[in-house]
């Protein structure tokens, strides 16, 4: 049975995407596995346009880029550098700031931080799609975002950003992560996350604090405990899987980018997450970010900018 996605060290990456020709070939296939559909009237023959790098619809004349609806959408970056982009993405678990791919690739800074950003996005939009399930770690950590002083207590410091973590467990062992941020740690924040990435009627387990009360009322199976008693020694194990989770990412975000800003914090942590998720099949990585990239829309530099 053949497999989905192909495995490739970085030998055969660059034996099979050197040249721009073989990247808009694989970047075809991935947007259109079955062959070309017309995106107006689903017509499934076409002509080139290769002066303008276009495929025109037989029937109705509709003209398709190859980058529409992709997040390489109206690029003029060659797709071999994008591509480049993408495996280094995929396939580093300390990701690259946008200094270290700008040389790597022989762009602009802020070419290079805009591709990032945009790979980011597909990331999430490709972890979105999935619910956990099982028995599930929940609990809030907060995370530096931009100048500020503060420690790591609830609530101490203005430069700290609310996130919930969600880890879901088979067998004592993470199966699948999921990282958001919180407008606030209350109630109806929370419920609002768990609603949208945890499927119905699971088991959820959380420290002791009365605000995770809600996944009861959502009708799932609650097991809250304390971490923190007013005597004794704290339970760390209790969210062992959140604590370990919390950790890694807090060092990947310091240790690569060294901060930042709260209003792109969700797609670093999107970023660690989709990694993280897809650890049992690193040699795949590429294939399985191009396709999340091939399916995602993009966005633009000025709204990165906002």
């Amino acid at each position: 049975m053949r497999k989905p996605y192909t495995e490739m060290d970085l030998i055969t990456f660059q034996r099979k995407f050197g040249t721009e020709k073989a990247c808009q070939k694989r970047l075809f296939s991935m947007k259109w596995p079955e062959g070309y559909r017309c995106p107006r009237c689903g017509c499934t023959t076409n002509y080139n346009v290769e002066s303008r790098g276009l495929y025109q619809c037989t029937v109705c004349k509709h003209q398709a880029s190859l980058t529409a609806g992709t997040v390489m959408h109206k690029t003029r970056t060659p797709l071999v550098k994008w591509f480049w982009a993408i495996y280094l993405l995929s396939t580093d678990k300390r990701g690259h700031s946008a200094l270290a791919l700008s040389r790597k690739l022989d762009i602009g800074i802020k070419c290079a931080w805009t591709m990032q950003h945009k790979i980011r996005a597909a990331m999430g939009a490709r972890d979105a799609e999935y619910q956990l399930a099982g028995l599930i770690q929940v609990d809030d950590a907060f995370f530096n975002g931009g100048a500020g002083k503060g420690g790591d207590k609830r609530g101490r410091g203005t430069s700290k950003i609310p996130v919930l973590v969600m880890a879901a467990t088979r067998n004592d062992a993470i199966t699948f992560a999921k990282m958001e941020i919180l407008e606030r740690v209350d109630a109806g924040h929370i419920q609002n996350v768990i609603d949208r990435h945890v499927r119905p009627k699971q088991s959820i387990k959380s420290d002791g604090l009365p605000v995770f009360n809600v996944v009861r009322d959502m009708g799932h199976t609650h097991y809250p405990e304390v971490v923190y008693p007013k005597r004794g020694t704290p339970n760390y194990d209790a969210l062992k899987w959140v604590n370990i989770l919390v950790s890694n990412a807090k060092a990947f975000i310091l240790g690569t980018y060294h901060g930042v800003m709260k209003k792109h914090l969700q797609r670093y942590l999107d970023e660690f997450c989709y990694r993280f998720n897809r650890r049992a099949w690193a040699d795949q990585g590429f294939d399985r970010l191009l396709l999340a990239c091939a399916n995602a829309e993009t966005v633009t530099y000025a709204e990165l900018r906002q």
